[in-house]
């Protein structure tokens, strides 16, 4: 494996989990539509990743630092969560949705926010996601290989939230059609399934 494998790998697993449709990519493309108060929500996104993405892969590490044997369970764990994931992106590729960008936009930065704290800091899902799956995909590449790795899952934040938010008026028509989430689902399918077989065997990469 080269040095750059496990920042590569964070970016390509980060982006997998955070290019969905959902209630806070929703509400970035609907803000970056409206063209207000789009730095703001930006940042509170993505600061908030890369703060839970950093809990996971320290809390993570510290639990197979102390128990070893840990690190099996951890490692199979996260073939089960990305074989699932890979899975729902499969069956979301058939049945394509899209992201419903329509609404009004917030009248003040302070309730734009609050909003995007709320879409983030109360979603069951994100600590799935950012502070479990990454932190166990993380630290199955040892040290300092797993906060590479994570590094890489933050890009991966770092560059979508800007995307959708700063881009919002050429991505808006793309990010609001199912045939485009169809191609966008079945890629992040082959990605996580092929981070799943290069997890539960890592001489494949």
């Amino acid at each position: 494996m080269t040095a750059f494998s496990p920042a590569l790998a964070g970016f390509g697993t980060g982006a997998s989990l955070i290019v969905a449709i959902g209630a806070q990519n929703a509400f970035v493309l609907r803000t970056g539509l409206a063209r207000r108060w789009v730095l703001p929500v930006v940042l509170v996104c993505l600061v908030s990743d890369a703060v839970l993405i950093v809990v996971g892969v320290a809390g993570v590490g510290a639990v197979t630092a102390r128990a070893p044997w840990a690190l099996e369970v951890v490692r199979w764990l996260g073939v089960a969560f990305l074989v699932g994931y890979g899975v729902l992106a499969l069956r979301r590729a058939a049945r394509p949705s899209a992201l419903a960008a329509d609404g009004p936009a917030e009248r003040s930065p302070r309730r734009a926010v609050l909003s995007a704290v709320g879409l983030t800091w109360l979603n069951p899902h994100v600590y799935l996601d950012t502070t479990v799956l990454i932190g166990s995909l993380a630290v199955a590449h040892g040290d300092p290989g797993r906060w590479t790795f994570g590094a890489g899952a933050v890009l991966a934040s770092a560059v979508w939230f800007p995307l959708i938010g700063f881009g919002a008026a050429r991505l808006g028509r793309f990010l609001t059609r199912p045939a485009a989430w169809r191609v966008v689902d079945a890629v992040i399918a082959v990605q996580l399934l092929v981070l799943a077989v290069a997890l539960a065997r890592p001489t494949v990469l």
